[in-house]
Formats: structure tokens, C-alpha cells, sequence
């Protein structure tokens, strides 16, 4: 039969090795069967629990019928904005001649957001690099297609060489403003989502 006894927020091991120096109102409580189930009474029924069982009365008054709110709220779904999408998830913009490069500081905090590229300094400017090793040229031709098409729809398309020996390099920067833009790190996220995996060395396994 189920009861509404509530816990009580004191040791239960302490209490069953000397009941004695707790009040006499929590004695006639104590199951002796079960010597750890402790049953409480007092004003608070309702104790520590966050949650509770209605009473009869607050049934009767249908309180679970009532709403508290405005009945003319307007749910709307919101589109997640630039900042919140990956990088990836991203779409390349027209730039301007006079807009400024992205400073080295800049570029490399959106540095932490693509995988495996790092900064270098060419000619005075600012650029994105990646390095893949592949099993053969003809690998490494599959990965430049591969490439090509994943940022084909982007209209900024990475410098792309075949090294030897077996490598593929991919350079990226924004030419018409001398240096890295947002751009750069849309078209690297991009490409960081290709199929390599296929394409790079197998290990040996040695029995």
C-alpha cells in the first residue's frame, strides 16, 4: 500500500548506530525491519522532492486546466544565422577591392575551425596550405577531381600541384584584396569534408 512518507535530510547510517541522541518525535518512525527507512512527519509534506503528488483539493479546482500565458503567442522557427552554421555549411561571397585582409591574428583563430591546414607566408601574403599524401599519381589526380568538384559552386577555387613524391598540395588566398578572407576558410572547411581515405597509403600489417 503506498504511503506519503517523506526523507529527511540526515545520516542514515548515524542514526541506526545511535538513535538516542536524535529528537524522540523521529523515534516512533523508524521501521525495525527495515532499520534505513526512515519516515518523517511534520508540517512539509512536500520535503526535498521537486516534484509532488496533487492534493484532492488542487484536483478539484482543475488548476491543471488553467494556463498561464497569452493564448495569441506567435511560435516562430528561426533560420540559424552565418555565425551559427559550420564553416562548411557556408556560402562565399562577393568581395570588395577595398576590403582589408584578415589579420594573421584573425585567421588564425579560424584556424582551429579546419582540419590539417596551416599559415604560411608567400610573396608577402598571408595563405592557407594543406599537404596530402597518396598512394600514386593517379590517386593524386582523383583527389584534385574530387576537390575541384566539391568547390566548383564556391567561384574560389584553391591552387592545386601535384608533388613529388606522391603529394598534393592545395594553396588558398584572396588575390583581390592580398591576402586571406573569409572565403579561404568556407572553401578549406569544404574541402575538408571530401573522401581521402581511400586515396592515402595503407598501412602494413605484420603477422
Amino acid at each position: 500500500m503506498a504511503s506519503a512518507h517523506h526523507s529527511i535530510s540526515f545520516s542514515l547510517f548515524n542514526l541506526s548506530k545511535n538513535p538516542q541522541q536524535y529528537s524522540q518525535n523521529f523515534l516512533p518512525f523508524i521501521n525495525t525491519r527495515y532499520p534505513f527507512k526512515i519516515q518523517a512527519a511534520g508540517t512539509d509534506l512536500v520535503g526535498d522532492f521537486g516534484a509532488r503528488d496533487p492534493f484532492p483539493q488542487e484536483i478539484e479546482s482543475n488548476f491543471g486546466e488553467k494556463v498561464l500565458g497569452y493564448p495569441s503567442t506567435e511560435h516562430k522557427i528561426l533560420i540559424p544565422n552565418a555565425s551559427a552554421l559550420s564553416l562548411a555549411e557556408q556560402d562565399c561571397v562577393p568581395l570588395s577591392q577595398i576590403q582589408q585582409p584578415l589579420s594573421e591574428y584573425e585567421a588564425k583563430q579560424l584556424l582551429f575551425k579546419v582540419v590539417g591546414w596551416r599559415l604560411v607566408h608567400e610573396e608577402g601574403w598571408l595563405r592557407l596550405q594543406c599537404w596530402w599524401k597518396v598512394r600514386d599519381t593517379n590517386c593524386a589526380e582523383v583527389l584534385i577531381s574530387r576537390i575541384n568538384r566539391a568547390v566548383e559552386s564556391t567561384g574560389h577555387v584553391p591552387t592545386l600541384r601535384i608533388e613529388e613524391p606522391n603529394q598534393v598540395r592545395a594553396e588558398l588566398w584572396t588575390s583581390s584584396i592580398g591576402g586571406l578572407s573569409m572565403n579561404d576558410f568556407i572553401v578549406s572547411a569544404k574541402i575538408d569534408e571530401i573522401k581521402t581515405s581511400d586515396l592515402i597509403p595503407r598501412k602494413r600489417v605484420w603477422a
